[in-house]
């Protein structure tokens, strides 16, 4: 493709409602970068990636996320306040509102796939007001080849306008911001939000909702990765956790590192084609791959610069601590060829357990592994967030409920399916604290978490005599390469073992409590896999 883009033929954003507007098709990411930096919307740093801000907010506003409510959607997604409802009429009245706004603009037009699987992948159109957004669109989806864009068909459209403003009590919204999907009319709109996280999210929550429910296949908040011998390993966590970090191995191509399916017939596949990461206190000795990808065609998100200089400050949190950095995948060394691995053999659940009470690794049966999928759990420490003075448990269902619109029992039982058709290994892997809980313990050594999941996928846990945790059922190997024996039991390493059976009875308390909401759903399995406080002395 040309850096000055290509039309489809027969393309025409009037079809959609919007008139005329001067529209740029499928621009290449130089000229969108160069338009960006000539009408003051980014500022180009010192590693070539240009910078913007995206203004009133910073990240997503999940209470701001809708989904249409009709025949399609209403016995199937499961409504709550994660997947609010939105009335079908009252999100016609809105697009109108939106296009109409949109009309005689100058506007960027995008063709792009999801999912690197051709036989799962979703053609859209995204639509947008300013031209970095459209170049975010570049980094982050699969990019079709001039020929697949000569003829190119839509089959979701996404049109996204910052600069409009809902009205709540006419439109139906909750505030001015919006993101709205019509899975009848296969249409997002997005409003009154400048952060592109939204646009990326809403194509991930409409394939949370296609795949499972009507493809039988499994969509998954996961980075994946594949060894040279062709054996791939999931890795599901919150942000926190360390999920970029160690699914970035050198010993091991990456497929993805956010947004994965699994098929029916044994492969996993990127649903993307860039990559969105934190940028927040980033260095090239902590997270090379991303560091080193921040170059030419990056888009820093919020960040600040060094006084005087266009050099980033990283450290700088004044504005967000959700500063981000968006690049295409090929910015990265070491990526598997197609986004395509064959069927996983490794799982890992990564958590940061700040009341140090879980097994810096266990190995979880199949019932476990659903649990504690479905718990989705991670630990908030201290001052990570106002009015947080001690850990705080944190549960996000499937490891990213915000973006799952059907109950979070069918995404476990799938995945409690596939796991055990294909003779995968669970493994729970605490990245977080060790010797008591945060403020009192040290957080486990990422030489040591990484030396554990290299056995582990090296098959060297396979015959390891293994030892049951009291509280959590879990299976605690009793040695493992690289690593010192006596951080592998958790309650040997502090001080107060009664102190410890007391904090794992609390965090087991919090995990049933927790599980309360899906419990009705759950099969006897499942159910087995919960932790059991013990009698305490």
């Amino acid at each position: 493709m040309t850096d000055k883009g290509l039309k489809p033929a027969g393309a025409s954003l009037s079809e959609y409602g919007i008139k005329n507007a001067t529209t740029h098709w499928n621009l290449g990411w130089e000229e969108l970068a160069k338009i960006s930096v000539e009408k003051g919307f980014a500022q180009k740093t010192s590693s070539g990636a240009i910078a913007v801000d995206t203004g009133e907010f910073t990240g997503r506003s999940p209470k701001d996320r809708f989904i249409v409510k009709d025949d399609l959607t209403k016995d199937a997604v499961w409504w709550g306040d994660i997947n609010i409802p939105f009335d079908a009429e009252k999100f016609d009245a809105l697009e109108a509102r939106v296009v109409a706004f949109l009309e005689g603009k100058e506007l960027y037009a995008r063709d792009v796939y999801a999912c690197a699987d051709e036989r799962y992948r979703l053609k859209a159109r995204v639509i947008t007001q300013l031209p970095w957004m459209n170049q975010f669109v570049y980094n982050m989806f699969l990019r079709p080849t001039e020929d697949e864009l000569k003829n190119f068909e839509p089959e979701w459209v996404i049109i996204n306008a910052p600069e409009f403003k809902a009205v709540p009590e006419r439109d139906g919204t909750r505030q001015h911001n919006f993101a709205i999907i019509n899975f009848t009319k296969k249409r997002i709109i997005v409003g009154g939000t400048g952060y592109t996280g939204e646009i990326k999210k809403g194509v991930f929550s409409a394939l949370n909702f296609i795949l499972p429910h009507l493809k039988n296949t499994l969509s998954m908040h996961c980075s994946a990765n594949v060894g040279k011998n062709g054996d791939t390993a999931i890795f599901f966590g919150l942000s926190g956790t360390g999920k970029t970090t160690l699914s970035a191995d050198p010993e091991r191509k990456l497929i993805g590192d956010d947004e994965h399916g699994w098929s029916d017939d044994n492969t996993v596949f990127n649903f993307e084609g860039g990559c969105y990461a934190k940028a927040i206190d980033l260095s090239a000795e902590k997270e090379p791959d991303i560091f080193n990808a921040i170059k030419p065609g990056a888009i820093l998100e919020n960040i600040m610069f060094k006084e005087g200089t266009n050099e980033v400050d990283f450290h700088d949190s004044s504005k967000t601590e959700n500063t981000r950095v968006s690049y295409p995948i090929y910015h990265i060394d070491g990526i598997q060829e197609n986004s395509i691995g064959k069927n996983p053999k490794n799982i890992f659940f990564l958590t940061a357990d700040a009341f140090g009470v879980l097994p810096p690794i266990s190995k979880l049966t199949p019932g476990q592994a659903m649990y504690h999928f479905i718990s989705g759990y991670t630990a908030k420490v201290a001052g990570t967030e106002v009015g947080v003075t001690e850990p705080q448990p944190s549960f996000s269902a499937c490891f990213g409920a915000a973006f799952m619109p059907l109950h979070p029992t069918k995404y476990a039982e799938m995945l409690g399916k596939k796991m055990q058709d294909a003779g995968v290994n669970v493994w729970l892997v605490n990245t977080g604290w060790s010797g008591g809980s945060y403020g009192v313990g040290a957080r486990i050594k990422l030489k040591y978490t990484r030396a554990m999941i290299t056995a582990a996928l090296n098959g060297e846990l396979n015959d390891i005599e293994f030892k049951q945790h009291k509280v959590f059922g879990l299976a605690m190997p009793t040695t493992c390469p690289g690593v010192p024996d006596e951080i592998l039991f958790p309650r040997n390493t502090w001080a107060d073992k009664n102190k410890y059976d007391e904090v794992a009875n609390d965090l087991a308390n919090r995990f049933n409590k927790n599980f309360e909401k899906y419990a009705d759903y759950a099969s006897e399995e499942l159910l087995a896999g919960a932790p059991k406080a013990i009698v305490l002395s």
